[in-house]
């Protein structure tokens, strides 16, 4: 007698789940393909902005294997939490994008400003050797979208895909 055991890949939270985990996987390595490969440093604001992957990646694959174990109510609190997580991250990405098109200004630690010297001549030393990344300026356009804009596409596509998981999860679909 063989116990037929039910494949949760098939389930649509689990495709969900996996969707969302794909996607910020590749958003995150293509970011850091871009600094590093590609010369681009990143401004602060572009930092803050990978917490929610940092955060949301071994989430999501921890809610995926949750989800395997038959605990479909856990992995829709995980799903949920990875989805707040991602709403608010494209929030700063539009933020950040709106910084860039001069709709609103940036953040103060994003502008370069200098610590003030008593020596004019320090100042000036300092001034040559600081490299300082701004964020009201985009470092590079793709479609005429800014990374900045791009991750706000990409973050409100993962809190979809993980608001779906959610309710999936819950009518343990």
């Amino acid at each position: 007698m063989t116990i037929a055991v039910p494949d949760p890949t098939v389930k649509t939270a689990y495709k969900a789940g996996a969707l969302a985990l794909l996607l910020a996987a590749a958003s995150i390595l293509g970011a850091l393909a871009f600094e590093h490969i590609g010369g681009l440093p990143p401004c602060p604001l572009c930092l803050e902005q990978r917490y929610a992957y940092y955060a949301g990646i071994p989430v999501l694959f921890f809610a995926l294997v949750v989800l395997s174990a038959g605990e479909a109510r856990w992995a829709a609190l995980l799903f949920g939490l990875v989805a707040l997580a991602f709403l608010a991250n494209a929030g700063r990405g539009v933020y950040h994008a709106g910084a860039e098109w001069g709709f609103w200004p940036g953040p103060d630690s994003c502008m370069g400003a200098q610590a003030i010297t008593s020596d004019a001549g320090g100042l000036l030393d300092s001034l040559k050797t600081t490299n300082v990344i701004r964020c009201d300026e985009a470092a590079i356009r793709i479609l005429g979208v800014s990374l900045a804009g791009w991750n706000a596409v990409v973050s409100f596509l993962a809190f979809a895909l993980c608001a779906r998981a959610t309710t999936a999860s819950l009518r343990a679909e």
